[in-house]
């Protein structure tokens, strides 16, 4: 099934497919604002969103969006203050310089214990969405051990199947090591589009396990991204692709 629905492009480098990607997510803020006036959408962190938010912030895309139907809240943070180097906050806002009203941010306050900000984040989201979240965009990236968002491998958040946000330790590579605060599976799976944004070599082995042959059965918690009603999209530069194809043989 999650096959099936998996729609993969790859680009010739990492310049193309933040374009792509800065694309996509036009195309998906106009659809929503067209639809339902708002366009709620959780980011993710990392070197790449980084550089599509400043894509998005230029302007050929920025006049393309009526930012102020915009809704920004976050698949993930690190329990670190809001002007910390590390914040996922933080670098969303410095890098997608766009006129949204500051009442239509909604942060994780990674400045509380975990327990606490995730309790406060799960509240935001019931004012928000009222039910069960269902996010027009999710961007999530892939770690080096098959992590997405801050769902690590053998965490109990991999299993939660009531709340939405839930505080998670984390002790081992990639630092920095930090509590987390992330969205949970029921949340994601319920987005009408999930988008992974991967580059570089060195996530091509946890790429082609990921998507590779359905033979093989992946217990990495990316695997467990499949929306149940919505779309999911892998978007990959050619170092991320490369052994793609191999794994996808008969």
């Amino acid at each position: 099934m999650r096959k099936k629905m998996t729609n993969i492009k790859v680009a010739l480098n990492s310049n193309m497919l933040v374009s792509c990607a800065a694309d996509l997510f036009v195309a998906s803020a106009q659809s929503a604002i067209k639809t339902r006036n708002r366009f709620s959408v959780a980011l993710s962190g990392g070197s790449t969103p980084r550089e599509l938010y400043a894509r998005l912030a230029t302007a050929e895309y920025s006049t393309r969006i009526n930012w102020k139907a915009v809704h920004l809240f976050w698949g993930d943070e690190r329990c670190v203050p809001p002007d910390h180097a590390d914040s996922n906050y933080r670098m969303s806002r410095e890098s997608l310089r766009v006129p949204i009203p500051e009442e239509n941010i909604h942060r994780i306050y990674g400045e509380l214990a975990p327990e606490f900000a995730a309790k406060k984040y799960e509240n935001e989201l019931r004012s928000f969405f009222k039910e069960t979240p269902r996010f027009d965009l999710i961007l999530l990236g892939l770690g080096d051990d098959g992590h997405t968002a801050s769902l690590f491998p053998d965490s109990p958040a991999l299993k939660e199947s009531t709340r939405w946000a839930v505080g998670v330790e984390h002790t081992t590579p990639p630092p920095p090591l930090v509590p987390r605060v992330t969205l949970t599976f029921p949340v994601i799976n319920n987005a009408r589009e999930i988008v992974f944004l991967v580059t570089g070599r060195g996530k091509a082995a946890r790429v082609s396990e990921t998507l590779g042959s359905a033979r093989t059965p992946c217990e990495l918690p990316a695997c467990a991204v499949h929306p149940a009603n919505g779309n999911l999209s892998w978007l990959l530069d050619q170092s991320a692709a490369i052994l793609l194809e191999e794994s996808q043989q008969p």
